[in-house]
């Protein structure tokens, strides 16, 4: 079949109209995180439609995975760039985030109003034991991808220590981590491989804006668009940067949630996982804007909205400002996080997009990718630690030695309630494979009926 599809006559390239339609159908049905939504794009534009050829959307996703921020919003940001300049870029990446950020809008004000009511609050009992499972999951898979040989390894148990036991700030360890692999490929060392994205599927070898770019004629008009994007690039920085001034100088508490979501859309390599262990670190304990079991809330709407599932800080930039200032400032705080988490997105396509086939080439920035990948590793594994601890147990203390602080847990004060919902989420995802949302209902049914006696 591949190679039936190969001698097909590329299609021509979709007007604008056209592509906004898909970028819009992308936004709207986008569920089940990074991995689906980046195999439904492979579906969409490379194999059923034939826009892109199969290497050069490889090479365009193994490029955004090397970006801080979320892959996949950047990966349809630079396919709607490829296409149609800026601004198919931006309509795509836009598309990309707004459905769920509007349901996420909705979703986070009720939870807010209304999350302490018994049955709403019996029925978050629920999920969270199905997010614990997710969050095992995400490890297992990503610890198959990256952990090959001792030295992935040994960086996996490293950055877990470093974040669980000594609590070392996350843009640390995952900088740490990049370097490492950054050095081990400029100096030639095989300690890292595996991680980059090999075949997303059985696509088209060529497709309509191949054809497009691959005739020497382009040259001129592949010059004039990569100033354009390069200018854009910068004026989406400026912007950015000059918005989360602005609330750096006005003070308050919308100025702590831009400049913590802005810190973070500049290190959050590694996926949406990794970027939790940071907000339990510092959103939890640092700020107290939440607790573990209201991230775990956050991350189930997550999971169960369209759009990518960083969209759990904008719960979080909500619970924030609402519990400062009421409803309509908690609209106005998710807002602001998803403004400042994925501005920065934009910037680095129309920056970077031009050189994408380059960078592709690149070794030793594949082995940066593979040894932060590694490290992500053992930042899930930390995750899943500190969310589900507080979760499954009512009395947590503290062990301390030198930097050593780690959590205590009473084991008489496990909640058996939670640890059967948990057991539940762990059969339906990993022995009776029910998928995302029937786990997810499962345990939300499960949740409601232990915690209101039914």
């Amino acid at each position: 079949m591949p190679a039936e599809r190969a001698t097909w006559p590329p299609p021509a390239l979709p007007s604008f109209a056209e592509a906004a339609r898909l970028w819009l159908i992308v936004g709207l049905l986008s569920f089940g995180g990074a991995p689906g939504q980046i195999a439904m794009m492979h579906r969409m534009v490379v194999e059923e439609r034939r826009w892109v050829g199969e290497r050069r959307y490889l090479n365009a996703l193994n490029c955004c995975t090397l970006l801080p921020g979320p892959e996949a919003q950047q990966l349809a940001t630079y396919l709607g760039w490829l296409m149609h300049g800026v601004a198919g870029g931006l309509v795509a990446g836009v598309l990309f985030v707004l459905p769920g950020a509007a349901l996420m809008a909705v979703l986070a004000a009720i939870y807010g109003l209304h999350g302490q009511v018994t049955p709403i609050a019996a029925l978050f009992f629920g999920l969270r034991g199905a997010v614990l499972a997710i969050i095992a999951g995400a490890l297992w898979t990503i610890g198959r991808r990256a952990l090959h040989g001792p030295v992935a390894v040994a960086l996996a148990v490293a950055a877990f220590l470093a974040l669980f036991a000594l609590h070392v700030p996350f843009p640390l360890v995952v900088l740490g981590a990049g370097a490492t692999g950054l050095s081990a490929g400029l100096a030639g060392w095989p300690w890292f491989t595996g991680a980059g994205h090999g075949k997303a599927g059985s696509g088209p070898a060529s497709g309509a804006i191949d054809r497009l770019l691959d005739d020497p004629g382009s040259a001129a008009m592949q010059r004039a668009r990569a100033v354009t994007a390069r200018r854009a690039g910068l004026v989406a920085l400026a912007v950015w940067l000059a918005t989360v001034g602005a609330f750096a100088l006005a003070g308050g508490e919308f100025a702590d949630i831009a400049l913590f979501f802005a810190k973070m859309a500049v290190v959050t390599f590694g996926g949406a996982y990794a970027v939790l262990a940071w907000v339990a670190q510092d959103a939890v304990h640092l700020y107290g804007w939440i607790t573990p079991g209201e991230m775990l809330d956050g991350l189930a709407l997550a999971e169960t909205t369209p759009g990518p599932t960083i969209l759990v800080l904008q719960f979080v930039a909500h619970l924030a400002a609402f519990r400062e200032a009421g409803l309509w400032a908690g609209v106005a705080g998710g807002a602001v996080s998803v403004f400042v988490t994925f501005a920065p997105s934009f910037a680095w396509i129309f920056l970077g997009g031009p050189s994408v086939e380059r960078i592709a080439a690149r070794r030793e920035l594949a082995s940066a990718l593979a040894a932060i990948t590694a490290a992500v590793v053992g930042v899930i594994a930390n995750l899943a630690l500190v969310v589900a601890v507080p979760v499954l147990f009512g009395d947590v203390g503290r062990w301390q030695a030198g930097p050593v602080d780690l959590p205590l847990p009473a084991l008489s004060s496990l909640d058996a309630r939670a640890a059967i919902v948990a057991a539940v989420g762990f059969a339906g995802l990993f022995v009776f494979h029910l998928g995302l949302f029937r786990t997810l209902g499962l345990c939300a049914a499960l949740g409601l009926a232990l915690r209101l006696g039914i």
